[in-house]
């Protein structure tokens, strides 16, 4: 019982969440609601009409004004048709300006979610939420709400107008509504679990899908084409059982609404005919007219079910998006400090870290960087280095301590301007697929092509991108498939360049280059960094020695400090120990 009544109460509330976002469009859902009363109003006076021309024209054979009559019956007709038209297009112009409100809005929460939220939830499930739980709430208005109220009125004006024209065959064809409504409520139910199952299965086949060819040279690397396709076909079957369940539900009610709808029928001629034939209280064109009335009456009764599963479908996706839209996954952005320019003094003040709770990553993180410096940091897998990058960013908040940034804490920053200040060149380097110059100025208006070529020009990486098709209109295609993890680190070299930061990151940017490209990125580094605080993570530490100071971790602690000539020179060091490997590995290699 607890369980029906918060299903209950979250459909109430998701309900009025969606139709707070039509408020915009106060002036569209008035003319679509008038629309649809119309439409109810014409598709009644049809019928009685039929009724009409039949009792006062075909049966008595009078011919005069019969002709007018058939050009009214047309002329309503014609107009019930341009009410259809109307109805529908208000409608469904009122669901996509709807969704393209929650789609925007959705959106933009999500850019502003911290990495935590992106590291525990797949992409597939967050396109499925983007893309199509929201067109399932255009459905809602466009062939759901709207349609209901028009089948609801129908079907009140219709049983009104058979009251009144003669209550005992109106009483005869009611006979079985009571079965009917009891039956839709019973599908209603049942399909609503149906479909709830149905978005599960979507979700979980588009993550499937786009996890799988995203890393689709993971799976032909380790020959795993057939147990990746073994496993889609489970999933795949999955999805399929879940609509053949929604599809079974539908393929019982709807024959079961088409003998009741014909049960009716078939006890109003009986009992219409007897009282024409016996008693004459009932006219030939009543019993026609009551036949039509009935159909009307009964297929919007019908259909009222499939269009409650698609209002029932609107409000599962609306559940489900707006679960995304309440998540509070935020950086906190209360900052409002801003200056000119970061001088570039960086401190780390007890820092501590963990993306799980118990679990430290950083276990008081203390060391200086002072204007213009360049700090390397190195140390084992897991060590804590890439973490380091993402706390000054504020990608996360600290567990405890305090980063400043000349003198005052990144909390104090407004975030904005604080990344603005720090460029990140990464390992692995992503890039849109679009141009080259989109790549390099994130399409920022105040950074100009002929800025990028001079830059270009600078860094030593210009005739490179001239030798490609197009130059800077090149387009790398998805991820910067294009080029090569050379060419790439190049390109997010030069983004990070003409960004002009105060704080340069370079996180293991230089350990999967290849030979010909590693000459060019070192020159680029040079340039770069030159006059300007540098943090280093690296793993080759060949391209470190000339750091102003190297910070070793191990365990999510500091555990040396110094200079390569310092470090190297310390018997049994951590770095020493790194250091010797490395090379010793390198000249095995060779």
């Amino acid at each position: 019982m607890t369980a029906t009544k918060k299903t209950s109460t979250l459909d109430l509330n998701v309900f009025s969440r969606i139709m707070s976002y039509a408020k915009a469009y106060n002036l569209l859902f008035i003319s679509t609601a008038l629309f649809s009363i119309l439409l109810a109003a014409v598709s009644a006076l049809r019928p009685y009409l039929i009724m009409i021309a039949i009792d006062n024209y075909v049966k008595l054979k009078v011919s005069e004004g019969f002709l007018l009559f058939v050009i009214l019956i047309v002329s309503l007709l014609v107009l019930e048709v341009l009410l259809q038209f109307s109805f529908i297009y208000l409608a469904n112009l009122l669901g996509q300006n709807v969704i393209k409100d929650i789609r925007t809005k959705l959106f933009q929460h999500v850019l502003r979610f911290n990495m935590a939220y992106f590291n525990n939830s797949s992409v597939g499930t967050m396109v499925t939420r983007v893309v199509s739980d929201i067109e399932t709430i255009a459905q809602f208005f466009s062939q759901g709400l709207f349609m209901i109220i028009n089948d609801i009125l129908k079907m009140l004006i219709i049983a009104i107008v058979m009251l009144f024209i003669n209550w005992k065959l109106a009483f005869i064809s009611f006979i079985v509504l009571p079965i009917l409504i009891y039956a839709t409520k019973v599908f209603q139910k049942a399909i609503k679990g149906a479909f709830q199952e149905v978005r599960t299965q979507v979700s979980n086949l588009n993550s499937f899908v786009q996890e799988r060819v995203t890393g689709m040279k993971i799976v032909q690397l380790f020959n795993r084409e057939d147990i990746e396709y073994h496993k889609f076909i489970d999933i795949n079957k999955k999805h399929k059982s879940a609509h053949v369940k929604t599809v079974w539900y539908f393929s019982i009610f709807y024959p079961v609404a088409e003998v009741l709808s014909s049960i009716a029928i078939g006890l109003l001629v009986w009992f219409g005919g007897k009282e024409l034939a016996i008693n004459g209280h009932v006219t030939q064109g009543e019993i026609i007219g009551f036949i039509l009335m009935t159909e009307m009456l009964f297929r919007p009764l019908r259909q009222i079910a499939d269009k409650f599963t698609t209002l029932q479908m609107g409000m599962v996706a609306g559940d489900r998006v707006f679960e995304v839209m309440d998540t509070n996954s935020h950086i906190n952005n209360r900052g409002t400090y801003k200056t000119d320019k970061l001088k570039g003094d960086l401190n780390f003040r007890d820092v501590k870290f963990s993306y799980l709770k118990n679990e430290p990553i950083l276990k008081g993180i203390s060391f200086d960087v002072c204007k213009g410096e360049t700090v390397a940091i190195v140390g084992s897998t897991g060590a804590g280095k890439s973490t380091i990058i993402n706390l000054i960013n504020r990608f996360y908040d600290l567990d405890s301590g305090d980063i400043l940034i000349d003198g005052t804490s990144v909390k104090e920053y407004d975030l904005q301007f604080l990344r603005n200040e720090i460029a990140i060149v990464l390992q692995d380097v992503f890039l849109f697929s679009d141009s080259i110059k989109n790549n390099i100025s994130l399409q920022k208006n105040e950074i100009s092509l002929e800025e990028i070529k001079k830059a270009a020009q600078q860094i030593g990486i210009d005739s490179f991108v001239e030798d490609l098709p197009k130059g800077f209109e090149y387009n790398v295609k998805e991820r910067g498939a294009m080029l090569s993890s050379g060419q790439r680190q190049l390109i997010a070299f030069l983004r990070a360049y003409v960004s002009n930061p105060s704080i340069l990151i370079l996180d293991e940017a230089t350990s999967s280059i290849d030979s010909q490209s590693e000459q060019m990125i070192q020159l680029a580094i040079d340039k770069i960094t030159e006059g300007r605080t540098s943090i280093v993570i690296a793993h080759r530490l060949a391209t470190i020695k000339n750091a102003d100071k190297i910070i070793v971790l191990d365990k999510g602690k500091i555990v040396e400090q110094g200079t390569h000539k310092q470090l190297i020179a310390i018997t049994d060091g951590f770095y020493k120990n790194l250091h010797d490997k490395q090379f010793a590995n390198q000249k095995t290699a060779s």
